[in-house]
């Protein structure tokens, strides 16, 4: 181990090139002409070792340096093991930006590093997928040339960071902005997409806002009539009428109530055991009896079963998907209509339709006829007992089995309502057979 360089090696080492010169004096005499010549050497030796490192510096592409004797080689030593540490550290800060830059990449929001100035010099890739940039082409790109919206200009040229920023951009994404100094001379910006939670939020206000609606009306009425009989005494027929309409507002609110009951459960039943089997056949042919007592001989309703097609499922979400969409059918059709119910192995699945062949909905209703409460003729679904739940219940049930709902309609020739389950949860016909022999 070498150690670093002292005067006393120094001396020493003049002294060794003095040496000859004074042993010549001794012998020969001209004792100052020696000793300049033995100083002289040294400076040359010296100057030899400079060329040696000047030339490694600025010429020499090899990574050691080169290797001295007597005073230089400490020197030497000393700048292989500084270049040594200094690659080391390199190393070092590679790793940590890479860590760095690979933590920001897993993180859910997008990451911006800008100088003060507003260049960016870094970015995620969600910030390339959420905000519109390019890297590396948009690297020293000022961020208000790529962020043209004067509220986040305005927000950041204020320098009050306390506060977030939310906006919504033009590719309809709603974005929330926080900035915050990172370094000197540098800012570090976080962009989240908070599309989801406003429309969730939009979701659960208009969720309140209708049921709250839905509830005012039965109890105003229910109000009513109960002012009515506390301030008077009613008489026939007013009073059978008055109690007629107060059961009916009752088993609305109720029917309401337990439909809000069932869309609940669905949507909190996160893990679904599908391996259930449901006899998707006897539960139609129980819905069968039950819709031509509701439809009372008004609707011509054939059932079309494949009857040794049974699926595995949660039972009690496919029956509230089946029977609402038939209950829909017979209830929100007029008299003469026909309505036809099939369940029928195909090549993509276990497939269920209803289609009738009633007055149809306009292209402008389909899209949003799953969503809560919506409705599309809202005077004759209340006098049907509609609460507009009926299809957001199917949407949810059918989610958990891996399907969705398919509407079809055309004014003046029909309707048509159709999910299938994947070939997947079909039982198979021989485990299906025993099963019903069981029974």
């Amino acid at each position: 181990m070498l150690e670093r360089l002292s005067w006393k090696r120094l001396a020493g080492e003049l002294f060794l090139f003095c040496l000859p010169g004074l042993i010549l004096a001794i012998f020969l005499g001209y004792l100052p002409w020696f000793l300049l010549a033995s100083l002289l050497a040294a400076l040359g030796w010296n100057y030899f070792n400079q060329l040696k490192l000047s030339h490694w510096l600025w010429l020499d592409r090899s990574i050691t340096p080169p290797s001295g004797l007597w005073s230089w080689e400490p020197l030497f030593y000393g700048l292989n093991q500084m270049q040594m540490r200094n690659r080391r550290r390199r190393r070092e800060l590679a790793l940590l930006i890479k860590r760095f830059r690979s933590g920001a990449e897993s993180l859910p929001d997008a990451v911006v590093l800008a100088t003060e100035e507003g260049n960016i010099f870094w970015c995620n890739g969600l910030a390339q997928e959420l905000l519109g940039f390019r890297w590396p082409e948009d690297n020293g790109q000022h961020l208000f040339n790529l962020l043209r919206y004067p509220e986040l200009r305005n927000w950041i040229q204020s320098r009050d960071f306390t506060r977030s920023l939310t906006l919504q951009l033009n590719n309809e994404h709603c974005v929330e902005f926080r900035v915050m100094p990172y370094s000197e001379g540098q800012l570090l910006m976080v962009a989240r997409d908070v599309t989801q939670m406003r429309q969730l939020e939009g979701a659960r206000r208009n969720f309140f806002a209708n049921v709250s609606h839905e509830l005012r009306t039965p109890l105003t009425v229910l109000q009513g009539y109960l002012e009515m009989m506390e301030e008077a005494k009613l008489e026939e027929p007013f009073r059978s009428k008055a109690l007629d309409t107060m059961q009916e507002q009752t088993r609305r609110m109720d029917g309401l109530v337990r439909q809000l009951l069932t869309l609940s459960r669905i949507e909190a039943a996160t893990n679904i055991d599908l391996q259930e089997k449901v006899d998707i056949p006897a539960m139609l042919t129980m819905l069968e009896r039950e819709v031509q007592t509701l439809s009372n001989g008004r609707h011509e309703v054939v059932f079309k079963v494949n009857e040794q097609l049974q699926v595995f499922g949660n039972n009690d979400q496919l029956r509230s998907a089946v029977s609402n969409l038939v209950y829909n059918s017979v209830n929100h059709t007029p008299a003469g209509t026909r309505v036809e119910v099939s369940w029928q192995q195909t090549a993509q699945g276990a497939q269920f339709q209803v289609s009738d062949n009633g007055p149809g909905i306009a292209p402008q209703h389909l899209p949003r006829l799953t969503e809560r409460f919506y409705r599309v003729d809202k005077a004759r679904s209340r006098q049907t007992g509609g609460s507009g739940l009926g299809l957001a219940i199917v949407k949810h049930a059918l989610s958990h089995h891996h399907s969705r709902l398919d509407i079809m309609s055309e004014i003046g020739v029909g309707t048509r309502f159709m999910f299938t389950l994947p070939s997947r949860l079909i039982v198979p016909a021989t485990v299906g057979n025993e099963s019903r022999s069981k029974s």
